[in-house]
């Protein structure tokens, strides 16, 4: 698997060697060692993953921008159906790149994987009719912990790739801005 170092430091992305011929395609998602190998090349600890989370959206859910505050979750994000663009928001108090995103398109046909370690914010919006999101989470879901940032925060001024208003949760169109 490759890794590839992002313009935001600590997130990173992974491209998984993939063996296709006309049955198909297959591929390896994930070998704990060697993504422990790669947080460690980039400065980064391992971590263990406790909770798999699977999620489907219709075109333009925009899901975002989530964290934990009490309990900061590392999240590794896959699709496996559509396409979405993937951000991450350093909200690292004293972090050099705090307040900084980085965005990725993430699809079925690229099959990347992005990391987003613990004290950032995460979120993203879908591209395809339909997109089936996967990802990985270090330290389980704990609502009381939960915070959210708006997705569309002037301090920010996240680029988002919109095809039309997006569809948000109620929590989600609650959101403040970053302070």
């Amino acid at each position: 698997m490759k890794v590839k170092e992002t313009s935001l430091p600590g997130v990173l992305l992974f491209e998984p060697q993939v063996f296709g011929d006309s049955r198909g395609f297959f591929m390896e998602t994930f070998r704990q060692a060697d993504f422990d190998k790669a947080l460690l090349e980039y400065g980064q600890n391992p971590v263990t993953f406790v909770q798999d989370n699977h999620s489907r959206s219709c075109q333009h859910v925009l899901r975002g921008m989530h964290y934990q505050e009490m309990y900061p979750q590392g999240k590794l994000i896959r699709v496996l159906r559509g396409q979405i663009f993937d951000v991450a928001i350093d909200i690292r108090d004293g972090s050099e790149t705090y307040g900084r995103w980085f965005g990725q398109h993430l699809s079925e046909e690229n099959k990347l994987q992005m990391w987003v370690p613990p004290g950032f914010a995460h979120g993203f919006y879908v591209l395809s009719d339909i997109a089936e999101v996967a990802y990985r989470c270090t330290e389980y879901y704990m609502p009381e912990s939960e915070r959210i940032v708006a997705w569309n925060c002037p301090k920010l001024a996240i680029n988002w790739p919109l095809g039309g208003e997006p569809l948000l949760s109620e929590k989600d169109m609650l959101a403040q801005g970053l302070a």
